[in-house]
């Protein structure tokens, strides 16, 4: 199989406007572990290796600081640095040492639309040093992907695949879906008017984890806003929530694993009969508040 040099998804820094709060969210509800805290920000991990997949850090707004991924090589690094600029992007910082927890050496940029993505390599992860500990069946192992607005998919797509190695899985009547590795997607771009935040999707173990997480999370206050059902393109389960400060959270599950092999579905591939929503034809529609909560979370912009 062809490989990018992005490697895979492993984070996410995301502002939140009441830190203990959130916090609190995501490791009560949500099934996360704080890993690492400083006076700002706190690192969550999942039940995977990497150190953590999502932080939290203090902010008078919700917003997007980052989207961070890790990389095999050091020299993956100095590729996307080069092939960034000529792409359209910008390169910020680096290659250069992370100073936040987790560490690693990082090349910092932002794509044409204002994003900033890190590429981390040489990171810490928890394999092997935590095998006694307990780990939730109903927990996220990682983040599986994270899905943009964009108000120009074909220049957005055309960055990741350029700069970034990506190469399109699917692209549907509203959406793009990109892949960097095997799995059907990590990156996906919707058709919107803005460059917005669409959704966080957080991988589970099974099927059976994505029900008792969406029960535990309607018990406890969170109903489900889009789901139980099966999406088309990435044939993955989903429950979709909005969380603390509107951001869009999914449970998922059974993500489709693809090579060079799979042949680019086009939007006549991906049609429904009138009044179903996804593939089982069990899902209600997404509901009006996550239809806003899609929207509204922005990109920080990274000044010189």
């Amino acid at each position: 199989m062809s490989t990018s040099p992005a490697g895979q998804l492993r984070s996410i820094a995301i502002g939140v406007t009441d830190l203990d709060a959130a916090e609190r969210f995501y490791t009560g509800t949500w099934h996360l572990e704080t890993v690492a805290r400083t006076g700002d920000a706190v690192y969550l991990r999942g039940t995977g290796s990497f150190h953590h997949i999502l932080s939290l850090h203090r902010g008078a707004q919700p917003d997007v600081r980052n989207l961070t991924f890790s990389v095999a090589a050091p020299a993956d690094l100095v590729s996307i640095a080069q092939r960034t600029e000529s792409a359209g992007g910008r390169v910020i910082s680096g290659p250069a040492p992370v100073d936040e927890p987790g560490g690693g050496t990082a090349v910092v940029i932002a794509d044409p639309q204002g994003r900033i993505l890190r590429f981390v390599h040489g990171d810490e992860r928890h394999a092997g040093k935590d095998a006694q500990r307990e780990v939730k069946k109903d927990a996220p192992v990682r983040i599986t992907h994270a899905v943009f607005n964009s108000a120009d998919v074909a220049l957005a797509q055309k960055f990741f695949e350029d700069a970034l190695g990506f190469r399109l899985s699917d692209r549907t009547r509203i959406m793009a879906f990109m892949r960097c590795n095997a799995d059907h997607h990590s990156i996906a771009l919707a058709d919107a008017d803005s460059n917005t935040l669409n959704h966080i999707a957080f991988v589970m173990p099974d099927l059976d984890a994505v029900m008792r997480g969406a029960g535990r999370m309607s018990d406890a206050g969170w109903p489900i806003e889009w789901g139980v059902g099966r999406h088309g393109p990435g044939n993955n389960v989903f429950a979709y929530f909005v969380g603390p400060d509107d951001f869009v959270i999914e449970y998922t599950a059974d993500v489709l694993q693809v090579d060079d092999s799979y042949q680019v579905g086009a939007p006549s591939d991906w049609t429904w009969p009138p009044g179903r929503f996804d593939q089982w034809g069990v899902s209600k529609p997404p509901s009006d508040r996550i239809k806003q909560a899609q929207k509204k979370i922005r990109f920080i912009e990274h000044t010189q």
